[in-house]
């Protein structure tokens, strides 16, 4: 009886061309949705733990399922180069990296217009630029690679925006009511969740605080 095939782990297995500079370079930005879950999103659970950011991660992870689940139904294959990179085992439509960032870039810019989050006005143009060309680039990415063909990009990027501003609908116009009791819940007090989504400037709240908070602290201890 013949061994089973084996089967990468395809978390951080991106291919490129030996001595390419630009498909090395793309490789690394198509690694963007990974930094984002890994670093970005268990970060603010560890420091802050806003309600905002946790269902932002959760719309994430749901926009993830609706992938899979389209990918599963349309079972469409992805690019010949599939042979090269070993990924002719899973399906190509839509793109979930495509997917991530758009609905990652959709929601965030909503959410700094809306005045939420930690970014001051004068930033949020320079953040967005930044944002917003990483999506880009992981769009292109995916199809310089190999990996996607370029309607199962737009696809991804298409349904990714559409998921995203949907969600942050659904968050900041149904669930957000229901923010106070989380907060007041036994699980809320536990592990210290909170929502700022009322205060206007929160890097400036904070701010004020912990210097008034220090000062107290000095006065009381002279």
């Amino acid at each position: 009886m013949p061994p089973a095939p084996l089967k990468a782990v395809t978390l951080v297995h991106v291919r490129y061309r030996k001595g390419d500079q630009l498909g090395h370079f793309l490789a690394w930005v198509s690694l963007v949705p990974v930094f984002i879950s890994l670093g970005g999103f268990i970060s603010h659970f560890i420091f802050r733990r806003e309600l905002q950011g946790m269902f932002f991660a959760l719309g994430l992870i749901i926009s993830q399922f609706v992938n899979e689940l389209i990918k599963t139904s349309v079972q469409q294959a992805r690019p010949e180069t599939c042979v090269l990179l070993e990924m002719c085992d899973s399906h190509g439509w839509p793109s979930s990296h495509s997917q991530y960032m758009f609905f990652f870039s959709v929601y965030f810019s909503l959410m700094t217009y809306n005045g939420y989050g930690l970014f001051r006005r004068t930033s949020k143009w320079a953040l967005h630029f930044w944002l917003w060309s990483l999506a880009f680039l992981t769009m292109y990415s995916r199809v310089y690679l190999g990996y996607h063909t370029v309607a199962q990009v737009f696809a991804g990027a298409i349904l990714g925006a559409f998921l995203g501003a949907v969600w942050f609908w659904f968050v900041n116009s149904v669930l957000i009511v229901y923010f106070p009791a989380i907060e007041e819940s036994a699980f809320g007090r536990m592990f210290y969740i909170k929502d700022t989504s009322h205060i206007p400037n929160v890097l400036k709240f904070e701010y004020d605080n912990a210097r008034a908070a220090r000062k107290n602290m000095a006065a009381k201890n002279n």
